[in-house]
């Protein structure tokens, strides 16, 4: 018989939960920036995430940033939303 704690751990692969844990709101930060109806001369704003992210969350590593926003982008591209 197998713990179930065991099991919960197993199915779980994110190795940062914490970056989980501030996507949604993290998504709410930068996703104008991907919005084409906020683009300049054809031209979207998503380097502009990447600061607007950073000064948002200051503790998030370069990496993370980068993480979160490329995440965010295939998000926005799907045209869903992440859930709550």
């Amino acid at each position: 018989m197998t713990d179930s704690n065991q099991d919960d751990s197993r199915s779980e692969r994110r190795a940062n939960l914490r970056m989980r844990e501030i996507f949604v709101e993290a998504y709410d930060v930068v996703e104008p920036f991907f919005d084409p109806r906020n683009a300049w001369g054809g031209q979207t704003h998503e380097h502009l995430a990447f600061r607007a992210l950073h000064e948002r969350f200051p503790t998030l590593s370069g990496e993370e940033v980068l993480v979160i926003v490329l995440a965010a982008k295939r998000v926005f591209g799907s045209g869903s939303k992440p859930p709550p």
